[in-house]
């Protein structure tokens, strides 16, 4: 897990019926941030089985060689990245019960390229009616976030009717069958092809990343939301922000090379 407590100071307000919470990072922890976050990194681009394998068959210099070939060396797509592993690291961590299914980077067409579709997606099923309820996320990072960056969040929540793309669950489910999770890509086909997604099972995240302070940014963003699904809005500030990227993915890169 990304650890935000062990580096970072939260704050929660309501906005309307809608919640926005800013999570700071605290300048004289900011390593701890950099080693936890460092430390899933890895997981994220590659399975835990496929790093082994490598490991198990070719020793460790091919394993930290495979790590660092799957890396994006743009500062842009690190920047990217990064916001979509801190909205996934957030919502299973902090959501109260949904989960990100997979970890969509292992699955990029190139390192250097973004990925395409909705951001993340939180799924909690209920235990009683195995139905499941749906946390439609965008992630957005910059160095400076402005409010044009969450109109385009916002575009993005609001496509398709504010509910996740089929597209986008029926990869996820694709994958989960892949990886032998045969209840939850079941219950994922069900609900695109049997049940149907009411609007009142789909909540939204606007997550962001930035090193400038989100929190008037996210409070008009959520006031100017006019329809009838809760939102989200959480923000993630780090001082130096591209100077704190830059220092999580050479981080990768030494601990790939000692491990």
């Amino acid at each position: 897990m990304a650890q935000f407590n062990n580096w970072c100071l939260s704050l929660d307000e309501h906005v309307g019926q809608h919640v926005r919470r800013v999570i700071t990072g605290q300048a004289a922890s900011l390593d701890v941030g950099i080693q936890a976050t460092a430390a899933i990194i890895p997981g994220h681009y590659a399975s835990e089985e496929q790093v082994a394998r490598a490991l198990a068959r070719l020793g460790k210099p091919a394993a930290a060689a495979l790590i660092q070939s799957k890396l994006p060396t743009t500062k842009q797509i690190r920047s990217g990245d990064l916001g979509e592993i801190y909205a996934t690291e957030w919502i299973d961590a902090h959501s109260g019960g949904y989960r990100a299914p997979i970890k969509r980077l292992r699955w990029k067409d190139h390192r250097n390229m973004a990925m395409r579709g909705d951001d993340v997606i939180g799924i909690l099923q209920d235990p009683q009616t195995q139905r499941l309820h749906f946390l439609k996320t965008e992630a957005k990072s910059r160095a400076t976030l402005t409010a044009q960056v969450l109109t385009e969040a916002r575009a993005g929540l609001d496509k398709d009717g504010g509910k996740p793309s089929a597209h986008a669950l029926s990869f996820i489910s694709a994958r989960l069958l892949e990886m032998g999770s045969l209840p939850l890509a079941d219950a994922i086909d069900d609900a695109i092809l049997k049940h149907g997604i009411p609007v009142q099972s789909v909540r939204h995240l606007l997550f962001t990343f930035s090193g400038n302070a989100p929190d008037a940014l996210l409070t008009n963003a959520l006031q100017a939301y006019p329809g009838p699904i809760n939102q989200w809005g959480v923000g993630l500030r780090v001082e130096g922000h591209a100077t704190f990227i830059g220092a999580i993915y050479d981080r990768v890169i030494t601990n790939g090379n000692n491990t």
